[in-house]
C-alpha cells in the first residue's frame, strides 16, 4: 500500500499486544499494520515503542477568571500548553473552561473554543466547569452534551458545593442523563476550612503544613459521598487527581458494588511525597489535594498495575516559580498547581514500566485507551488500529534527559521534579499523519489542532433509567 507516511522497525502496541510490525498511515489514519508498505516519508522507529498518542483529560489552559494587573495567574495558554503536550508525547488535551463572572458555561465554552481555534497545535476537548448550578445553568447541560462536549466538572472543596448540595445533586443526575461523565475535585469543604483554621490559631499554617491542612480524611469523606451521589442519580463520576489510600479504598469498594466510579491520578503523587513540602522552596509542590505519604503513593502505584486507577491526568496548572514560593503565601493562600504536560508520559513509563511496576500495556491503556473511552473519543482516539487518527508516539526508552524546567516549552520555567533522571522520551510525535516533534523539535504550527466532538460517555446511563434508591 502507498501511505503518505510509514513508521519502520518499532515494536507497536495495540488492543491485541505489542509486536514488530511498520505501521501505515494516509490521510490522517491508519491506514494498515504490517505488510507491504511504502511512503513518501519513512521515520525510523528502531529500538523504540510505538504508542498511541497521549491523552491529558485534566489540564488548565485558560484562566479561572480575566487576568488582573499585578495579580500572579497561571501562565500557559493553549499555545504553549500544547508545545509542552507535543514534546512529552501528549497529542489530545481535556481543558477545564471556567465560566468567569457572569458568564454561562455555553459563553465560556464559546471564550475557550475562540482561543483553542487560535493557538492549539494539538487536538482538544473542553470539559464545561458548572461553577454555578443554577437552574439556568443545569438546562444548559443537554445542549451542551448534544454538542459533543460530554463532561462537566464540579468541585466539591468549594463551600458553594455544600451550601447548594440541593442544586448540585440535580445538576449531576441531569449530566449522567445528557450522556455526560461528571469530574469531581473531592476534598470536603467544612474539614479543610477547620483543619485550615486550627493551624493559623496554633501559630502555623505556613506552605510547609499544607499536607496537614487538607488531611486525607477530608478526601475519603468527599469521595464516599460523591460515591452517595453516584449510587443516588445513577450517573457516572469521575474523581480527578486522587491523592490517597484511604480514598482509593473508597471507590474501590464502590467498583466493586457495580456503580460507576472512575479513578484518575497524576503524577505529583507517584514520584514526590509530603516530605518535599518543608524545603525551602515547598510551595513549588503545592497541589491540592497535597502530597501525601510513601503508603499513599504505593498504593497509586498498585491501583495503576490492578485497575482501580484508570487514568493518569496532568493538571497542569502552571504558575511561575516566583509566584509559587512568594513567602507571604499561607495554607489559605497558597496557590495551588504544577506544570507536568511535557514530563507526564516519559515519568510514568520511566518510574513504571522501566522498573515493572505497570505493563506496557498498562501503560497505554492509562494515557490513551482508558481516556478516549470513557471520554467519548475511542475508537478514533486512544489506540493504534485500522482508521484511527495517526495520534502515536515512538518512544525512546534508551533516550535519557535529567529534568530541567527552565529549558521546557510551559511558560512556568521550573519542574517540580527538577534534577530528575529519565529514562524514555518522545524520538517523534505524530499528530493525525503529521510530524510534530522530531527528535526534540517541536514543528507543530498554532491552530492546527481541532476540537473534538464527542459522543455520550459509554458509562452514563440511557435517558429513560433511574438511579439506584
Amino acid at each position: 500500500m502507498d501511505c503518505d507516511l510509514v513508521i519502520r522497525g518499532g515494536t507497536v502496541v495495540t488492543p491485541d499486544g505489542a509486536g514488530d510490525y511498520d505501521v501505515g498511515v494516509a490521510g490522517g489514519r491508519i491506514v494498515q499494520l504490517g505488510g507491504d508498505l511504502t511512503a513518501r516519508r519513512t521515520l525510523d522507529a528502531s529500538g523504540a515503542v510505538v504508542l498511541p498518542g497521549g491523552i491529558d483529560m485534566h489540564v488548565h489552559l485558560s484562566l479561572p477568571s480575566p487576568p488582573v494587573p499585578g495579580r500572579p495567574a497561571w501562565v500557559d495558554d493553549f499555545g504553549s500548553g500544547s508545545l509542552a503536550a507535543i514534546a512529552g508525547g501528549i497529542t489530545t488535551i481535556g481543558n477545564m473552561t471556567t465560566p468567569w463572572p457572569g458568564q454561562s458555561p455555553a459563553e465560556a465554552i464559546a471564550r475557550d473554543l475562540a482561543a483553542a481555534r487560535a493557538a492549539a497545535a494539538v487536538d482538544y476537548v473542553l470539559h464545561p466547569v458548572l461553577a454555578d448550578p443554577s437552574p439556568a445553568a443545569v438546562a444548559e447541560l443537554p445542549g451542551l452534551a448534544a454538542a459533543g462536549h460530554t463532561s462537566v466538572k464540579l468541585f466539591m472543596v468549594d463551600p458553594e458545593f455544600e451550601e447548594r448540595i440541593e442544586e448540585v445533586i440535580p445538576a449531576i443526575r441531569a449530566a449522567g442523563r445528557a450522556g455526560m461523565l461528571t469530574l469531581l475535585h473531592c476534598e470536603d469543604s467544612a474539614l479543610v476550612r477547620y483543619a485550615g483554621a486550627e493551624l493559623l490559631a496554633g501559630g502555623r499554617g505556613t506552605v510547609s503544613d499544607w499536607a496537614e491542612s487538607r488531611p486525607d480524611l477530608a478526601e475519603r469523606a468527599a469521595v464516599e459521598r460523591a460515591v452517595a451521589i453516584c449510587a443516588a442519580t445513577g450517573s457516572p463520576i469521575y474523581i480527578v487527581h486522587l491523592s490517597s489510600a484511604a480514598a482509593l479504598d473508597s471507590a474501590r469498594r464502590a467498583r466493586a458494588r457495580g456503580l460507576p466510579v472512575f479513578v484518575e491520578t497524576r503524577p505529583l503523587y507517584l514520584h514526590l511525597t509530603s516530605e518535599v513540602l518543608a524545603e525551602p522552596d515547598g510551595g513549588k509542590y503545592i497541589g491540592s489535594p497535597p502530597l501525601r505519604e510513601p503508603a499513599d503513593q504505593a498504593a497509586l502505584w498498585s491501583g495503576l498495575a490492578d485497575e482501580s486507577v484508570h487514568t493518569v491526568g496532568s493538571d497542569h496548572a502552571p504558575w511561575t516559580l516566583a509566584a509559587k514560593t512568594d513567602p507571604e503565601q499561607t495554607v489559605v493562600t497558597a496557590r495551588q498547581g504544577v506544570p507536568d504536560l511535557e514530563t507526564m508520559l516519559p515519568m510514568l513509563f520511566s518510574a513504571g514500566v522501566r522498573t515493572g511496576r505497570i505493563s506496557l500495556a498498562r501503560f497505554a491503556a492509562l494515557t490513551a485507551a482508558n481516556p478516549a473511552r470513557l471520554f467519548g473519543l475511542f475508537p478514533r482516539k486512544g489506540t493504534i488500529a485500522v482508521g484511527s487518527d495517526a495520534d502515536l508516539i515512538v518512544l525512546d526508552p534508551k533516550r535519557r534527559r535529567v529534568i530541567d524546567g527552565a529549558a521546557m516549552r510551559s511558560r512556568a520555567g521550573y519542574s517540580p521534579y527538577d534534577g530528575a533522571e529519565v529514562f524514555g522520551w518522545p524520538r517523534f510525535t505524530v499528530s493525525r499523519g503529521e510530524v510534530v516533534l522530531e527528535d526534540g523539535e517541536v514543528t507543530a504550527s498554532p491552530g492546527r489542532g481541532q476540537w473534538l466532538r464527542r459522543d455520550r460517555t459509554p458509562a452514563a446511563p440511557g435517558p429513560d433509567q433511574e438511579g439506584a434508591r
